[in-house]
């Protein structure tokens, strides 16, 4: 059993639709922030965190990104995966979790940044005996995201639709997911498919779904609003990674 994190699969094929107001002629990941492109705020993070390995999950304007990659990253261990047609969540996490060879990876989406101590989520994965970890942070006040139930073992008990909240734990976008398992309750499915509804919500009964708290900061940069706010915090390094 590998005994840290090495491995992360990127989700960076998004369409960017609700974005197109403010950068039309890019893939959403590389929206400039703060004069860099965003996916490259991503990939340091995750080198912080001590990923080494990566797959990319691409899918609009893909070539951008590998372009991106070969001249910002030359040094950089990856492969990607294209896919020609959105597959949803879970097809392009299933298309990309075939090329990976750790038993447990990283998956991120690139258009979210969550500071959240990897290693430590994936301790605690190790010791659960999870199949898959979710990192969790607690908002208030906030309509855009559905929320998670924990119980006493901060197993994920129920996964809630998106409405007002006061307070509530969200699903963070950043996990950690057992390959033989994923496979396995996916066979079968369709090509497209969604990762939340088709396999962690419809097999939360069978299989253990951990969640993780992490306080670190978390931003979604996929609405106007929270890209024009991001300009700002990443312009500002002190609130990111130490």
């Amino acid at each position: 059993m590998q005994s840290s994190i090495k491995q992360a699969i990127i989700l960076a094929g998004g369409l960017g639709t609700r974005l197109k107001s403010v950068v039309a002629d890019k893939p959403k990941v590389l929206s400039p922030v703060a004069s860099k492109p965003f996916l490259s705020y991503i990939i340091q993070y995750l080198q912080k965190q001590g990923v080494t390995d990566y797959i990319f999950s691409l899918g609009y304007l893909a070539n951008q990104v590998q372009d991106f990659l070969k001249e910002s990253y030359p040094n950089l261990s990856y492969q990607y995966y294209i896919e020609e047609t959105p597959l949803g969540t879970g097809g392009g996490i299933r298309k990309a979790i075939e090329m990976a060879t750790a038993e447990d990876v990283v998956i991120v989406n690139a258009d979210t940044y969550f500071d959240v101590p990897l290693q430590a989520m994936y301790q605690e994965h190790v010791s659960s005996h999870a199949d898959c970890t979710v990192s969790l942070k607690a908002m208030t006040n906030f309509d855009r995201y559905g929320t998670v139930e924990l119980d006493g073992k901060n197993i994920i008990s129920s996964f809630k639709e998106k409405k007002h909240q006061v307070e509530g734990l969200i699903n963070g976008g950043y996990l950690i997911l057992k390959k033989k398992c994923f496979l396995h309750y996916t066979d079968g499915l369709p090509e497209i498919f969604s990762f939340e509804k088709d396999f962690l919500e419809v097999r939360l009964n069978q299989i253990k779904v951990k969640g993780f708290i992490a306080e670190g900061y978390f931003i979604d940069i996929g609405i106007p609003e929270d890209f024009a706010k991001a300009q700002n915090v990443f312009a500002d390094n002190s609130l990111l990674i130490s």
